[in-house]
């Protein structure tokens, strides 16, 4: 039953990779797409390329969501469960077009099920979630903002005197440079969640000692299931990124890009497991708001940020149900 539970495991981890790369797709390519610095499918291949480079970078996120959030080995059930509860708001908000947070969702998940097969709170490392997750989910998408409307303004200085029509010609062309740097980012940190819980299980199951680093194998897994999940694309959250928020020029999809990357970079070299999808968001706000608070669409911003406050506490509920559901089985 346990090496079942390991091949159930590795099947989800799959899975919500996979439902992960389609579903962030859009935070790297959605303000490339809009402005038509690169037709979708063009755009789509990149960022999966660029997705995959980045997951073999970095492994800190990794071995944050592997040996940083709980201090209990969890049967591998529970690791299912959790991975199970993520997937299943990963694909409701994806239904819903919600350009939700899939690290937060995984780690809500984790969290509700250890709860449940601990029976208690103790087993969390609390100052862990709070350091790693907490803090970092609202200073990132605040660094995305102040990035972003500083840059932005920093560019307006820097291009006051260029027409329109140079300045758009010069921003379609760095905006491609700047929508790499931006599909690498999401890989060196949304890719690693995964590799995390995969190293986790492996743990579990007694393939690896405890506080062992993440496998090779591990990280082209991933890295390789990400990158197969960008390529089918994410249209659906795409239109709400790259259109709702605000109307975009080559110019902001460029400023957008850039400090939404500098923004993730920061947090992955923090080991710090963010939401690209956050944080791309508000930098397209910031971006924005330099061309006067009136350009940006705030009711959509709203019901983005009423997302990001619920997705935590939703999938604790959700990995905490499933785990409940499991347990009554094994």
């Amino acid at each position: 039953m346990p090496n079942g539970f390991l091949v159930g495991v590795l099947v989800c981890a799959f899975a919500f990779e996979f439902i992960n790369g389609f579903h962030d797709t859009a935070n790297a390519i959605a303000t490339t797409v809009y402005t038509r610095a690169l037709p979708p499918r063009v755009a789509v291949l990149m960022s999966a390329g660029m997705n995959f480079l980045g997951a073999l970078t970095h492994e800190g996120v990794a071995m944050t969501i592997a040996h940083g959030l709980v201090n209990v080995s969890l049967d591998l059930y529970v690791i299912l469960a959790a991975l199970a509860g993520a997937i299943l708001w990963d694909l409701f908000t994806w239904w819903r077009a919600i350009p939700s947070s899939s690290s937060h969702a995984l780690i809500g998940s984790l969290i509700g099920a250890t709860i449940v097969f601990t029976h208690g709170f103790e087993h969390v490392i609390w100052a862990g979630v709070l350091q790693k997750v907490v803090i970092p989910l609202f200073t990132s998408p605040l660094i995305g903002l102040v990035l972003g409307y500083g840059l932005m303004n920093v560019v307006f200085e820097l291009f006051a005197n260029w027409s329109h029509h140079n300045a758009n010609a010069t921003f379609h062309k760095m905006q491609i440079a700047s929508s790499m740097f931006m599909a690498f980012s999401h890989g060196s940190n949304d890719a690693q969640k995964t590799m995390g819980i995969i190293t986790m299980a492996l743990i579990g199951a007694g393939m690896l000692p405890a506080g062992s680093n993440i496998p090779l194998w591990v990280k082209l897994f991933c890295a390789t299931t990400m990158a197969l999940g960008t390529s089918i694309g994410g249209q659906r959250i795409m239109k709400t990124v790259g259109g709702n928020v605000t109307k975009l020029e080559p110019v902001m999809g460029f400023v957008s890009e850039t400090s939404s990357a500098i923004a993730i970079q920061i947090m992955t070299a923090l080991g710090a497991p963010v939401s690209t999808t956050q944080v791309i968001t508000t930098a397209v706000m910031g971006s924005g708001a330099a061309k006067g608070v009136r350009k940006v669409h705030w009711g959509v911003a709203k019901s983005i940020v009423r997302a990001w406050f619920v997705t935590l506490p939703a999938t604790m509920l959700l990995g905490a149900a499933v785990a409940t559901i499991v347990g009554l089985f094994v």
